[in-house]
Parts: structure tokens; C-alpha cells; sequence
């Protein structure tokens, strides 16, 4: 199910938040450059995602399991994995000595109102290549319930949610922490796309995919209203 308000889209699951990013980028993507050879870009966007399951349906049909203990580790080691280029466990557990996620607990047990929970991970100055997609967290309490905001400056669409499930996993462990259960996870892309020597693996899934108005638009039209020529 999905629903739209002044907050943005709101996905029922990680795998339809998934499906609607790479329609996104193929109804409304143009042509640019990136060190990894060329992609479609797209319009930035905001959504949420309600719920996330083991059994997503649609994660489980067309995503990659193989590839879902590399990313968990990109999350959880403070050690960079081959083939990637920088930890998020590490810029969230021991950034410049810090553990992120520890100090976002302490500040939120002792000011649950508050708005400030936030943590960067990015570094001034660092090596070109090196800067993350993931750029920062927020978290707050609203509602008796956690919620969590996750900031990618620049997100490829086809492993999306490879990112997103982690990123659960680090707000319940927050949740957890502070004895609350965990609401929606909001996530704002800057430049969502995917690389053109993706672009028939992408087809192919959104081909294969034909659940009766899974992205609420027509069939030019991406599911965050945008239409492009590209694609």
C-alpha cells in the first residue's frame, strides 16, 4: 500500500520503496557521468518506509541474497571490505574515536524531545573517492516511538535495498536501547540512479514485476510523479 502526503511517499515495504526508486530513475533519469562509467540520474526524492519483514516478497523474488551479508558487514565492521571503499561501521562505531550510535542512546534517554540526534558521516577534507552515499542520520522520539531519517547524497537505485535493511537493523538496535519500538524510516536521496551497464537487469525486474499499481502512475510516469526522456 501506498500513501503520499506533505512528508513525502510512504511505502508499506522496504522491497515497493525499492521497486518505486528504480522506476523513478527510469521514468525520469538523464544522462550523466560517474567514475564507474555512465548512469541515469534522477530528481531528488523523500519517502518512507513502514515496515520491513524477512520475508519481503519482493526482495526475497528479485533481490540478491548473495550479496546481503556484504552489505550487512559494510554496516556493522569497523574493517573496510573489499570491494568498497570506506565503513559505515566505522563512521558510525569509530569515527574519530567516536561511537556514533551510542552517543545518539545517551542523548536521546536523557532529552527524549530532543532534535539533535543526528550524526555525520562524512569527513572534511577526506580522499575524493572516499566519501560515502550515506551522508547522515537523525534520530527522535515522536509518539513513543523511534524514528529515523537517512540522508544519502547519492544512492544507485538497483542496490538500494541493500542499504535499507542494515539501516533497520541500526534503528532497532537504537530502539531497543532506549526501550521504545521503532516507527517508519524516512530516507531523502539527492541523486538516486543507476549505472546504464545495469539498465536490463533493472528492466527486467520492473518487467517481471506487474502487481496491479505498484507505483500509482502510468506507465511513463514514475511513481513520484516526474516523467522524463531518458530510459
Amino acid at each position: 500500500m501506498t500513501t503520499t502526503g506533505e512528508a513525502g511517499t510512504r511505502w508499506a515495504t522496504c522491497g515497493e520503496a525499492w521497486m518505486a526508486l528504480m522506476r523513478h530513475v527510469r521514468a525520469s533519469g538523464v544522462p550523466a557521468d560517474d567514475d564507474r562509467g555512465p548512469v541515469l540520474e534522477a530528481e531528488p526524492v523523500l519517502f518512507e518506509i513502514a515496515g520491513f519483514a524477512d520475508d519481503d516478497a519482493i526482495v526475497s523474488r528479485f533481490g540478491d541474497a548473495a550479496k546481503m551479508p556484504l552489505y550487512r558487514a559494510k554496516f556493522t565492521r569497523t574493517t573496510v571490505i573489499p570491494p568498497f571503499k570506506y565503513s559505515y561501521g566505522a563512521r558510525l562505531r569509530a569515527l574519530r574515536g567516536v561511537d556514533q550510535i551510542r552517543w545518539v542512546t545517551r542523548l536521546l534517554r536523557h532529552r527524549p524531545y530532543s532534535k539533535s540526534a543526528w550524526v555525520s558521516l562524512t569527513v572534511p577534507g577526506e580522499r575524493y573517492d572516499a566519501v560515502p552515499c550515506l551522508t547522515g542520520l537523525a534520530f527522535r522520539i515522536r509518539d513513543g516511538r523511534l524514528l529515523m531519517t537517512a540522508a544519502f547524497r547519492s544512492q544507485n537505485a538497483f542496490t538500494a535495498y541493500l542499504n535499507y535493511l542494515p539501516l533497520r537493523t541500526i534503528q532497532t538496535e537504537v530502539a531497543a536501547a532506549l526501550g521504545l519500538p521503532h516507527g517508519p524510516m524516512r530516507v531523502f536521496v539527492d541523486v538516486p540512479h543507476v549505472y546504464v551497464a545495469d539498465l536490463a537487469k533493472v528492466d527486467a525486474i520492473l518487467a517481471a514485476d506487474t502487481a496491479p499499481g505498484r507505483n500509482g502512475s502510468r506507465p511513463d510516469e514514475g511513481p513520484y510523479g516526474l516523467r522524463g526522456s531518458a530510459g
